[in-house]
């Protein structure tokens, strides 16, 4: 399966094309808002999701028929930024399930900052833009 044409489509929101990577009984799991969607129901909340958006794809890993991806996206003025794990499961190259993960990015809490604990994990943006 073609990933980075899959999160091509889902961060351009491209109805059409992001149908053709699942299929027709697939599900998609958001654990972090305990949701649970159909193939459609998936594409309506992506793609009525408001404004305009670009992303990475930070790391794909493969293992047997899942694939594993972590993802950044950003809205176009940098103003909301996500990163999401997703444990994609294939069948003939075509998705039958996905389950996923979201966090807003962000600083630190201000305790640890306060007390120095930690440290950036990198300094400049390394990408392989997917927008």
């Amino acid at each position: 399966m073609d990933i980075y044409g899959f999160w091509k489509s889902v961060i351009g929101q491209d109805e059409q094309k992001i149908r053709t990577y699942f299929i027709e009984d697939a599900y998609v799991n958001w654990h972090c808002t305990n949701e649970n969607f159909t193939v459609e129901e998936f594409i309506r909340v992506n793609c009525e999701y408001p404004g305009v958006w670009e992303g990475d794809v930070v790391r794909v890993e493969e293992a047997g028929d899942l694939l594993i991806t972590v993802a950044h996206v950003h809205s176009i003025d940098q103003s909301l930024s996500f990163h999401v794990t997703s444990f994609i499961r294939t069948k003939n190259d075509r998705i039958i399930s996905i389950d996923e993960y979201w966090a807003d990015d962000g600083i630190a809490p201000a305790w640890r900052l306060d007390k120095k604990i930690g440290r950036p994990i990198k300094s400049e943006k390394v990408s392989n833009q997917v927008s």
